[in-house]
């Protein structure tokens, strides 16, 4: 909803200005500028990125409007761990098998249908969690494999908001290739001495810069700056994942583990001591 208003916002004090200056909407209504400038920033996005770089920025942009890192999905993500490491520690990490094979056909796992729509974080828990029940590595050896792929899930998760960043520095500087076409236009109907028509060429040059920049700062920075944040909250969970498991590891009862856990969370959404013990008791 935050994000929603901040558009509103920006529209409504860019174009309410201009209004309130006496200025007219429909001058600001350039078609051909909006095509030079978004095909310009859309050709260069194509080519500075990967495929997968390009459908990450699309989905992920489209979930900018709302978050799942809510205050109920931490209790949740820390709930699950809490389960599945509490029933390896009555009956053994044998006794957990089926449930990191299948983590859909899980008991434990099903309880949790938010967390079973993310298959990548899925896919992180039950792949330490058999690591773990290998008995073969030690809990500082479990540890840097943990740093060594966080240290390039952090490299992934980052790349749409570095991706955005570059085209939103670039705007600026297609929204002046835009006014400079204008400006060629614009010589080029010198010759013809209308000054209505002239004065349009002018005007539809200078509303090409105006698009540039106010994409830029208005929008496109904004969304590489939320999609740095939405990384940063879900390496956050991740590496709250990593302290419950080692901890865990280390032999620290599974109520304890996932303190470890919770005491990584970022404060915005971090449950208490108590509501996460109430949690865990609960189910």
């Amino acid at each position: 909803m935050a994000k929603i208003i901040g558009i509103i916002v920006v529209f409504a004090s860019v174009l309410g200005g201009f209004v309130l200056s006496h200025g007219k909407i429909p001058a600001l209504l350039q078609p051909f500028e909006v095509m030079i400038i978004g095909g310009a920033a859309l050709g260069a996005f194509l080519q500075a990125n990967p495929g997968s770089t390009t459908m990450q920025v699309l989905k992920k942009s489209l979930k900018m409007f709302g978050t799942r890192f809510t205050h109920a999905y931490y209790l949740d993500v820390l709930g699950l761990v809490y389960e599945i490491l509490n029933k390896s520690r009555r009956e053994g990490m044998m006794s957990i098998e089926a449930d990191i094979e299948d983590a859909n056909a899980s008991p434990i796992f099903s309880k949790y249908p938010t967390i079973l729509k993310d298959p990548k974080m899925i896919e992180f828990i039950c792949d330490y969690l058999r690591i773990m029940s290998s008995g073969n590595m030690a809990p500082h050896e479990l540890e840097g494999l943990f740093d060594m792929e966080l240290m390039s899930m952090k490299e992934e998760l980052e790349h749409p908001s570095h991706a955005v960043t570059g085209i939103s520095d670039a705007l600026p500087g297609f929204g002046i290739v835009a006014a400079v076409l204008g400006i060629v236009v614009t010589m080029a109907s010198l010759g013809d001495g209308d000054k209505a028509a002239i004065g349009g060429h002018v005007g539809a040059a200078l509303v090409g810069t105006f698009l540039g920049i106010l994409a830029a700062y208005g929008f496109f920075g904004p969304l590489a700056t939320a999609l740095a944040h939405d990384a940063k909250e879900e390496m956050n969970l991740y590496e709250a994942i990593k302290a419950s498991l080692v901890a865990s590891a280390s032999g620290v009862a599974p109520s304890l583990a996932v303190e470890f856990g919770r005491k990584v969370l970022f404060s915005a959404h971090r449950p208490s001591f108590s509501e996460l013990e109430q949690s865990v008791r609960g189910r």
